[in-house]
């Protein structure tokens, strides 16, 4: 391969290898810009239909929280494929550079073979040149080396051709990636405006709330009520469930200890329950998080910290609870404030989903994955439908963050 041939063959490489890599790297960007601008939408529908019960209202508020948040997703996503796409620009830029390069110098190299074929273009001189060798032998390789540089010069024609096509083919993809550039901007400046739009909401709904602060007390009062109950009735259903299994396991003849004795099969499940961390699918079909897990401030009044068990998950009036894995109902209790909730065992671990105003399962059901359990209660005061869930290992509350899928 001639010097020329091994340049354009690199130049090639390097345009392809690099550009496989950022597609995909776009393609997942895509896909996740989608996913969020369907919570975005989803959590849009949620805000309007609080506002037919209340304009102001803490649960509007903590769904705004949860649409600023999922705007600032898409912005860094927008800004992440914009990065991306200016990189793609750049190479491409250079890589038109190198090919427009190599394309001038095989034109070079290509006017100097017509020009010594025009200086040798009557036959009589090729036979003479042949001829006038010392012997057969000079004679047969002046021969094979006219026919070699005839095949030479359409090799080097043909590579013309191809290089002037494929710069042709460079410069309609970067013209496309500059539209698409473009578009990306626009929608990275609607998006910043949409966002700012959003936290000016958020300000406004703040000043308003904070003239109802004996309602907020009062309520918070409510909530730290009724999550002090539910952990009280899951450790009494932990205690009970452990002193019935060690009796179970000294009946048998086996040693007894503090914590719950799993069943072989228990066991199995406990595994399989872990193995599929971050994996689980979310207790209702659609649905935004507008609580997390453990301590953090008052979305509005200041000095005061909410604790969480679990996290609230806001959805649509009428839908229903799921299973986020297979198990056993270990308990269905009535809890003030929240009103049902469904404790489910997977092995060692127990799943608690509670505001149910309706339950489906019994104490020992045995329950798949995705299987309707309820159906999550809406507040008719402030058009709020939420479900809290919780995830326990033994008596060690977790972040249900960590177990849910990362969208629905």
């Amino acid at each position: 391969m001639s010097r020329l041939g091994i340049m354009l063959f690199i130049t090639l490489s390097l345009w392809y290898s690099p550009t496989s890599l950022q597609a995909q790297s776009r393609e997942k960007l895509q896909k996740e810009k989608e996913n969020i601008e369907k919570e975005i939408e989803y959590t849009s529908r949620l805000i309007k239909e609080v506002q037919q019960n209340t304009e102001n209202s803490l649960s509007k508020l903590l769904l705004v929280n949860s649409q600023i948040n999922h705007r600032e997703s898409l912005l860094a996503n927008l800004n992440s494929e914009l990065a991306l796409l200016n990189r793609q620009i750049s190479n491409s830029n250079d890589t038109i550079e190198r090919l427009t390069s190599d394309l001038e110098e095989l034109k070079a190299s290509y006017a100097r073979m017509i020009k010594f074929a025009y200086r040798s273009r009557n036959s009589h001189d090729k036979m003479m040149f042949v001829f006038s060798a010392k012997d057969f032998n000079q004679a047969y390789l002046r021969l094979k080396y006219l026919q070699q540089y005839s095949r030479h010069r359409k090799l080097q024609a043909e590579k013309i051709v191809k290089a002037k096509d494929l710069i042709q083919k460079k410069i309609l993809e970067l013209e496309q990636k500059r539209k698409e550039q473009q578009l990306l901007i626009l929608a990275q400046s609607n998006e910043m405006k949409s966002l700012q739009l959003l936290k000016t909401e958020q300000a406004e709904t703040i000043n308003k709330l904070k003239k109802q602060e004996k309602d907020l007390i009062a309520n918070l009062k409510e909530k730290e009520k009724t999550r002090t109950n539910l952990q009280n009735s899951i450790e009494k259903l932990i205690a009970e469930e452990t002193r019935k299994s060690k009796e179970a396991a000294r009946k048998a003849g086996k040693p007894a200890t503090n914590v719950y004795a799993m069943t072989p099969a228990e066991a199995t499940l406990s595994d399989n329950f872990a193995q599929n961390k971050g994996k689980l699918p979310w207790p209702s079909e659609k649905g935004v998080i507008t609580s997390t897990f453990g301590e953090h401030p008052h979305p509005v009044l200041p000095n005061i910290k909410i604790k969480n068990n679990g996290i609230d998950i806001a959805t649509s009036q009428g839908s229903h609870a799921r299973s986020v894995f297979n198990g056993v109902v270990s308990g269905v209790i009535s809890i003030p404030g929240a009103q049902f909730a469904v404790i489910i065992r997977h092995g060692d671990y127990l799943t608690v989903y509670s505001n149910l105003s309706e339950v489906f399962v019994s104490i020992g059901q045995q329950i798949s994955t995705r299987q309707s359990i309820g159906v999550i209660s809406t507040n008719n005061r402030e058009g709020k439908t939420e479900i809290h869930l919780e995830v326990w290992k033994g008596t060690t509350i977790l972040n249900p963050v960590d177990w849910i899928s990362k969208s629905i």
